[in-house]
């Protein structure tokens, strides 16, 4: 049913390879309501929260190829890694179009994740953990563990801000720490194989993994690190996880990798009871296989009591980057998927009775004249500034801010964005209303006029 509407787009649609070479990345904010894109040519926030329409509510052109880009939730707090200076994580005020701050590590920034207290930073090799509101340096984790991906997930809810990420380089093994208290919980033996992705619920009570085989996807309870759930993705092939997503309720878990199928699965207990109460056929066999599964050995066992997809998505595309989300969009749930084609593709979920998910729209992330944007940057390439000797641990920790820049952003006004007084509301923050520009919340802007 999707491809009458894919067939339809393609016809006015950009050139797909123009748009993968303007694509870099993407992620969703923390409530799923903004999806940000890392381009070549600086970053896009869109506003994901009506299905027929995709309003572009930011493009920062502060710096170029952007590989890293995370906004906390709707504020206007957002993290920019370039890679023209991967060692340095710039924070930027969008609205007013001012930095707040910048801070240089002793290697390239692989991921960064936050949340309304903490702001975390991971290397391959360490994880620096900041307080968001002022970016004080809390913690270091020194050696953790190779991490080449920057592989880690920390929990939205600011009451614990868990963090999850590799305790091992050879196995699955996670470590779940407690970023509010700077203190590990556990030690989750998830998989066999290294970890491919990780991911909280909202509250912070379920974290689900998937190794690098990519067949079986574990959700275990935090912090005691109990197996809850066991999801079986596939068994002919091992596939790259490339996302795994809880929905807002914490019921239904996406999971997308490089294959043409998007899995959503159903974390629901079964009662024995119910099968008792209604003696069909396939309640019989389930009580057999039950029974014959003691008998078996053990990966054969666990095979049978995996559960498999409540529902899913077959994609238009194979071996293209996405990452999936489930969110609830005019009171409807969907999922959504932004592909490295440069596109967000929105699908109706039943949550009743599950199957395949329709295709309800599709929306370009670049417009025509992306193509005419990326001929100018090949162009006439910028000067890239050279990168910084190593230093020290004591003196890359956090380097002192560069002077914000003066520049006002196309499209705001000098006096535009949060004038000092307004807020926010009240979710966006631990303690709230808070002023965006409040000294006593974020980092200082320093001598900046508006």
């Amino acid at each position: 049913m999707a491809a009458p509407m894919e067939s339809q787009e393609s016809q006015d649609a950009p050139d797909g390879a123009d748009a993968q070479r303007a694509f870099i990345c993407a992620s969703f904010n923390q409530d799923t309501t903004s999806l940000s894109v890392g381009t070549k040519t600086g970053y896009r926030l869109f506003s994901v929260t009506a299905v027929d329409k995709l309003d572009c509510i930011h493009e920062g052109v502060e710096c170029q190829d952007v590989y890293i880009v995370e906004r906390l939730f709707s504020s206007s707090l957002v993290v920019v890694v370039s890679l023209s200076m991967p060692r340095r994580m710039n924070v930027y005020h969008f609205k007013k179009g001012t930095e707040i701050c910048n801070y240089s590590y002793s290697n390239n920034i692989l991921s960064v994740r936050l949340n309304r207290q903490r702001l975390v930073v991971c290397l391959e090799e360490s994880v620096y953990i900041h307080n968001i509101k002022d970016m004080k340096l809390l913690k270091t984790l020194l050696n953790t563990p190779s991490n080449p991906t920057g592989l880690c997930a920390l929990s939205v809810n600011h009451s614990n801000s868990y963090l999850a990420y590799p305790g091992s380089a050879t196995i699955g093994e996670i470590t779940v720490y407690d970023a509010n208290n700077l203190s590990t919980l556990t030690l989750i033996q998830a998989h066999d194989s290294p970890l491919a992705a990780l991911t909280f619920n909202g509250s912070g009570t379920k974290l689900a993994s998937a190794s690098e085989r990519g067949t079986v996807i574990r959700v275990f309870s935090i912090p005691e690190g109990t197996r809850l759930f066991e999801f079986r993705r596939g068994m002919k092939r091992y596939v790259s996880i490339s996302s795994l997503s809880f929905s807002a309720d914490g019921q239904f878990l996406c999971a997308s990798s490089n294959t043409e199928t998007v899995h959503i699965f159903k974390l629901e207990q079964h009662s024995p009871s119910l099968d008792e109460e209604s003696p069909t056929w396939s309640a019989y066999m389930g009580k057999m296989f039950t029974a014959a599964s003691t008998y078996l050995p053990s990966q054969v066992s666990d095979m049978m009591h995996q559960d498999r997809a409540f529902a899913m998505v077959r994609l238009n595309m194979v071996g293209l980057k996405t990452i999936s989300a489930l969110a609830t969009i005019q009171k409807l749930p969907r999922l959504l998927v932004a592909s490295s084609d440069g596109c967000l593709y929105i699908y109706n979920v039943d949550p009743q009775d599950g199957g395949e998910c329709v295709q309800i729209q599709k929306h370009r992330l670049f417009d025509s004249s992306e193509k005419q944007v990326e001929q100018n940057s090949a162009a006439n390439p910028e000067d890239v500034s050279p990168q910084p000797a190593s230093q020290s641990y004591a003196a890359t920790v956090a380097l002192p801010s560069t002077p914000p820049s003066s520049t006002t952003l196309t499209g705001y006004s000098e006096d535009g964005g949060v004038e000092k007084g307004d807020v926010i509301p009240e979710h966006e923050f631990a303690e709230g209303p808070v002023c965006l520009d409040d000294e006593n919340e974020f980092p200082p802007f320093g001598n900046q006029s508006n």
